[in-house]
Formats: C-alpha cells, structure tokens, sequence
C-alpha cells in the first residue's frame, strides 16, 4: 500500500511539475506564412490557455530559413514548407517532436507521413498539403487549357498572374523539357532559360501572397498559383477552373516544427496539438482550403468543400516534392535574378 501511494504521489507530481511547466509558458511565438493562421484559431487557443500567440510572418521559405540561421531563437513554432524543413533537419536546426504530447498527430492520414523531408516523422507534422497548379478563367477563355503550353501561349501575354517564385517557374521550364523537377543543374538551367526568357515578359503580375486577387479584379484570365488559392477563386466563382499542367505538377507540404533553441517548448506542443484537432483543423480550412491531411477534420467538412477541384483534385497521379538543393538553390537565384533584370 506505501508503495502504491508513493507511486501515486509521484505521478501527481508530475502531472503538477508538467501543468506547472505549463503555466510558465504565458506567450507563444509562430513564424508562419501570411495569411493562413485564422485569428480565429489563435484567439481560440489563448482563451483555452491564456497562452498570447505572437505572429509574425515571413514570405518565401528562404527568408524564414535566412532568419533562423541568424539566430531566430525566438520562435517557438515555425511553419517551414517541405524542402526548407529538409534543410533545418540536416542542419540539426529543429528539435524532435514529444509525439507523447501530441495526442491527436493519429488523424494525420497515413499517405501524407515520412515523406522525404522528414523520412522518420520525428520532426514536423503537416499543417497543410497542395499543389502548384494553372488557374483560368473559363468565361473568357474558351480554348481547352490542359497545361503550361496552353498557359504560356502568345495571345496570353499581360493576361497572367504568377506566384513570384523563381523555382516554380524554373521547374514548370523544366516539366516542359521533360526534365526532373528537382534536377537543378546549370546544364538543365541553361536548357530552361530561353523558354523563362519567353514566359517572363508574359506575365503582368508576381504575387505569391494573393495571387488570386489579380483574378478576381479581371486584371488578368489566366494564373499560375497555390491550390489553396486557386480554391478560393472556386469558392467565389465556379467560373475559375483549375489544371494540375499535363506537362507536370509538384505536391507541396507546409508543416509545423520546433526550432531547437525555443524557449516555450511546451506551449509549442500544446499549439501544435491543437491544430490537429479535427473541428480547429477544420476552421483551418473553412478559411485556407488547401488540402486538408487530417482524417477527422475531413469528415467535419462539408460535400462543396469536399468538392473542390483544387482542394481536392481528381487527378491521381504520383506527384513528387521539393527536394532541399543545398547549393545549387544559389543557381535558381541567379537566372531568376537575370531573367528579371532582362525584362
């Protein structure tokens, strides 16, 4: 009996160090992409735990990386893209994960854990999933459009709206050529450039923050954007049809991971788990509808939300990832920069 109320005491304890640990944590702080944390969830965190959730958001996956590497300990949770987190993990930048303390990571769907950025599932959980794909117009274009040959024909130009995302480009050249999309060599770059230097003069505007705007507003027809945005110009108007490019598409992940330095680790856990939540992950995508990996909140969405072509496309190919390039990311910026420069 002693041993069974010491035991008991014990975990008491524990359980009051962990709560207390807990309650220490009075603040979070999350780098993320603008424009897809709902301040709804992050008000809804802080009235569960009185935990202030401090925002701040960065553009590219290179500017978030270039930030923790001059010693952004300050965050606490960082929403790094796929290739980016590949990067972090060689470079022994985030922490391992407490799976113990992330008690609904089980409604992640298999088919979207240990990709290639993180082949042992021990440092990030996917926030959302998508694609890069062609958005158009359908009440003014009436010409099939079924890839980015139709996208980047000579009638097109200053109709076009493009995620300002040098690699994107580079890999949709690459697609076109028939070439690996993560193949970055200067051989297969020079092959791409006099296809880029053609496209570039083509397009009225870059915008990777709200592509669809552009859209929306009848600036241009056609667009070479997120899924995630190409689904809310769905929502708007069923006229927006979009194309996974027969030439080629990538699947993209952007997750959610700890950097090693954090300072509020559990606060960190405790954020994370709430995301996965099916009725917060399903806020999530009430308001950003990219493709949702988690099984419980899918079942919490409705049958159009379900439906959404770009949410949700019907294509079922294999579709491949960014890879982390190391080095070779130095020569996507270069020709980037020179066809950019050229126009």
């Amino acid at each position: 009996m002693k041993i069974a109320r010491t035991l008991l005491t014990l975990a008491a304890a524990s359980v009051a160090l962990a709560s207390a640990a807990v309650a220490a944590d009075k603040e979070l702080n999350l780098f993320a992409w603008s424009e897809y944390v709902p301040q709804k969830v992050l008000d809804g965190f802080t009235a569960e735990t009185g935990i202030r959730v401090n925002y701040e958001t960065f553009a590219s996956g290179e500017e978030m990386l270039a930030k923790i590497n001059a010693g952004g300990s300050a965050y606490d949770v960082i929403q790094p893209p796929d290739y980016i987190a590949e990067a972090m993990i060689q470079y022994g930048l985030l922490q391992p994960l407490d799976y113990g303390k992330l008690t609904h990571f089980k409604n992640i769907m298999p088919e979207f854990l240990k990709m290639p950025h993180d082949p042992e599932q021990k440092y990030t959980v996917p926030y959302m999933v998508s694609t890069v794909g062609i958005v158009y117009n359908s009440e003014k274009i009436t010409k099939p459009v079924k890839g980015i040959k139709d996208l980047f024909a000579p009638e097109n130009k200053g109709r076009i709206v493009s995620v300002d995302d040098g690699r994107e480009l580079i890999v949709a050249a690459l697609y076109t050529l028939g070439l690996p999309l993560n193949d970055i060599t200067p051989e297969n770059l020079a092959a791409a450039k006099p296809l880029l230097a053609q496209w570039y003069p083509m397009i009225k505007k870059f915008d990777s923050d709200s592509p669809k705007t552009a859209l929306l507003d009848g600036d241009v027809d056609f667009g070479y954007v997120w899924g995630g945005e190409a689904a809310r110009l769905w929502e708007e108007n069923k006229k927006f049809k979009y194309v996974l490019a027969e030439e080629g598409a990538h699947m993209f992940f952007d997750l959610l991971a700890i950097p090693k330095d954090a300072t509020h680790v559990d606060a960190a856990h405790l954020f994370i788990d709430y995301i996965l939540r099916p009725e917060v992950s399903a806020q999530i995508s009430a308001e950003f509808p990219y493709t949702n990996p988690n099984s419980e909140a899918r079942k919490l969405l409705t049958p159009e939300q379900l439906a959404n072509p770009a949410s949700y496309p019907t294509d079922k190919r294999k579709l491949d990832t960014f890879r982390n390039l190391g080095k070779a990311s130095v020569l996507i910026d270069e020709l980037t920069t020179d066809l950019k420069n050229a126009q």
